[in-house]
């Protein structure tokens, strides 16, 4: 079994390199590139299924010549479900990449994407699946690396280039945290395994893997507020990278967390209160600029922050548990957490996809510009509504059984017998309704501008669906979303599998704690009573002619046009201004002046807070600090004797 996975790793890695040498061929090349990602789908489900359904470890061992590593792979049933999870969005996006980045459409960079593409979901399979820490930076470079270039895909664009290199950044910086970690690791164990709960670690050392761990890892997951490179790389890069960086490459950052959080031997109330706390500012800072953006594919990258917050929660719950000895926590914690991670991955590719299907037909990303698509696009825009209401924790999709598990979890801490910490539970369960009420109107907005409404643009009346190959990863994932919704029940095995690998415990089954049965059943009536409901609506609506003419609330207008109706901008002006403290909002004046004024426009934009007001401004002075230094270095040969004359003073004084 663990060499079905290593020919998993192998096949998606070598996906795109036939595209290589069939370059005049686009077709071939494409179609080969889907076929090697479908094999490395096939091969890696087998050994990951079986393992979440056994509940078994599947280990193997190979000397390997890079020094300190070992090809160590250990599969267990965190490690599973995250195979699982890049394994379907991968293949969904690289199906998706027929329609929507075809080898016609670009032929300057679609072998360069489908290259990159398949070495970024090998570099994650690597990594989810390493029990060696060397061999698990192996395969976060690979990710890494590869992941920029597919990101900077049209780097004939500034703002696409400006991403990249922030993303670079922010990269090599969580990167050389990690090196920090796993040699503070290596220093408390004596090996690079991931085997810390063995050994007897400090306080201090504990201490300093766990800061080291959220710095390097809170920074590739977007935890705010180590997100500033999240918005611009997912908002600019190919759709279906976007997908495949929010879905599954960010998780790789959670990955880590969940890795370390299990590894510490004596886990503390601070260490999770942390992760609970963080998980909270991430999550309602995260919708609250959700809300302020105009680009869809950014508002929906800002998502992504809010439910890094979400998961953090969860596990912020199980490190509580595990540091207090409360195995209900751990279990509600872990399970809400993990699960979470794949539910989201499920309905943010499907919400990104669906938003490259409105960008691709309408050839903006506007939210002021688009509007009516849904008579054009009744498949896509279905599609995305199944994304939003799973998005926003809502029943009977998936994204309302995980939140359900963090809920039940937040709920057990304020239970727990000990002084104040039940502020804290009842400060994350807060925290998690504020973020739920605000994505519910976030989705209210994006669905109302985009899809109901007017066209309010020509690409908008022009729009169509999309071929197959587009439409068809959609309907498969909002599948799985409506899977995991109403067969709940079914995952009580691995959920308790996962709980095992992350702290084996003797604690009771989750389907004890988690009515799943009474949910999914209740889940299956609320269907039915939309379906009940759609049907009669639609059938009234065919039997019943609309009227003509100018209506009662057309504002005295004569003649009212797509631009007198609600834009995204003025639905979400009021809850803009709550968050105004921490939009930082921007605005063009407005003043109307005179009888017959002239024609005035309004303009708004939300900065990126982090990156534009703190991170630039810090480097500009840097480097300002920089070029004065530049000044000792004139090119005279006779100052840099002089330099290097007092250097050796300097020393000699001082050992003297």
């Amino acid at each position: 079994m663990g060499e079905l996975l290593l020919v998993a790793v192998v096949a998606a890695a070598l996906s795109g390199v036939p595209g290589l040498w069939l370059r005049r061929d686009g077709c071939a090349g494409e179609k080969s590139a889907v076929a090697l990602v479908a094999l490395a789908f096939v091969c890696g489900v087998i050994p990951a299924l079986w393992v979440l359904l056994s509940g078994t470890t599947l280990t193997l061992h190979a000397p390997w010549q890079i020094p300190y590593g070992s090809l160590s792979i250990r599969l267990d049933a965190i490690s599973a479900v995250f195979v699982l999870q890049i394994l379907i969005v991968a293949l969904a996006g690289s199906i998706y990449g027929l329609g929507y980045w075809s080898q016609r459409e670009h032929p300057e960079n679609g072998t360069r994407l489908r290259l990159f593409y398949g070495m970024t979901a090998a570099g994650m399979l690597l990594l989810v699946s390493a029990h060696n820490t060397v061999l698990f930076l192996a395969g976060w470079e690979i990710m890494a690396l590869s992941a920029l270039m597919a990101l900077t895909a049209e780097d004939t664009h500034a703002e696409v280039r400006l991403a990249g290199y922030v993303y670079m950044v922010a990269t090599r910086a969580g990167t050389l945290a990690l090196f920090a970690t796993f040699a503070t690791m290596f220093l408390a164990t004596g090996n690079f395994d991931f085997s810390l709960a063995t050994a007897a670690v400090s306080p201090g050392a504990a201490t300093a893997i766990f800061v080291l761990a959220l710095l390097g890892f809170g920074l590739k997951a977007g935890l705010m507020p180590l997100h500033l490179w999240l918005p611009g790389a997912h908002a600019n890069a190919p759709t279906h990278v976007s997908a495949l960086m929010s879905g599954v490459l960010i998780k790789m950052g959670i990955y880590g967390l969940v890795r370390v959080s299990a590894m510490l031997p004596n886990p503390t109330v601070a260490q999770g209160a942390w992760l609970l706390i963080l998980g909270v500012i991430s999550g309602v800072l995260g919708v609250v600029f959700a809300i302020g953006q105009h680009d869809i594919k950014r508002l929906l990258a800002y998502h992504s922050v809010e439910n890094i917050g979400i998961i953090c929660l969860g596990l912020g719950v199980a490190h509580l548990g595990r540091a207090l000895g409360e195995p209900g926590l751990v279990a509600l914690g872990i399970a809400g957490a993990v699960l979470h991670t794949f539910n989201h991955g499920m309905f943010k590719a499907l919400l990104f996809l669906a938003a490259g299907v409105v960008a691709h037909t309408t050839h903006t990303r506007s939210l002021d510009r688009l509007g009516g698509l849904l008579k054009p696009l009744p498949l896509t825009g279905a599609l995305f509504l199944v994304g939003a209401i799973a998005i926003c924790g809502l029943p009977p999709l998936n994204g309302f059984v995980s939140e359900l598990l963090v809920y039940l979890g937040l709920f057990g801490v304020v239970d727990v017998d000990r002084k104040l910490l039940w502020l804290l539970g009842a400060f994350g369960a807060a925290g998690l309704a504020l973020i739920g009420g605000l994505a519910l109107a976030c989705f209210v907005k994006v669905f109302g501008a985009v899809f109901l409404g007017e066209p309010r643009s020509e690409g908008c009346a022009k729009a169509h669906e999309p071929s197959v190959w587009m439409r068809l990863p959609m309907v498969v994932l909002a599948a799985i979303c409506f899977g995991i919704g109403l067969g709940s029940p079914l995952l009580v095995p691995v959920l308790d599998h996962v709980v095992q690998a992350y702290a084996p415990i003797a604690a009771p089954s989750l389907v004890v704690r988690v009515p799943f049965t009474s949910f999914a059943l209740l889940g299956v009536v609320l269907l039915g009573m939309f379906a009940a409901v759609f049907a009669w609506m639609n059938r009234n609506a065919r039997s019943t002619q609309a009227p003509t003419g100018v209506g009662t609330w057309a504002c005295g207008y004569a003649r009212p046009t797509a631009r007198m109706q609600y834009s995204a901008s003025s639905f979400g002006e009021m809850l803009v201004g709550l968050g105004r403290w921490a939009l930082r909002l921007e605005e063009s004046p407005t003043v109307v002046r005179g009888t017959f004024a002239r024609p005035v426009a309004f303009h708004s934009h939300v900065p990126e807070v982090v990156l534009d007001l703190v991170v630039v401004p810090f480097a500009e002075r840097l480097v300002r600090l920089f070029r004065l230094a530049n000044r000792l270095q004139g090119g005279d040969l006779n100052a840099y004797l002089f330099y290097v004359f007092a250097t050796l003073v300097v020393v000699f004084l001082w050992v003297s």
